[in-house]
């Protein structure tokens, strides 16, 4: 039996349509220009970003080839 019987044999109301929230808009081009702004004003975050990426990769890959003992 579905919602809506179960509510008339109670004489309950019909539930309440929620309204619809909308997401706020992105303004893409705005965001980009931050972006780039940031990147050009310390230009070595990009080099920090990829050598924590490079070491994380490294990492793991030596603490999985010690865990299944291959080294």
């Amino acid at each position: 039996m579905g919602e809506a019987k179960r509510r008339k044999e109670l004489g309950l109301p019909p539930r309440e349509k929620t309204l619809d929230l909308k997401l706020p808009e992105l303004d893409k081009k705005a965001l980009q220009r931050k972006v780039r702004s940031t990147l050009s004003k310390y230009p070595i975050i990009p080099l920090i970003f990829y050598l924590v990426a490079i070491t994380i990769l490294v990492g793991g890959s030596i603490y999985f080839l010690k865990f299944y003992k291959v080294i």
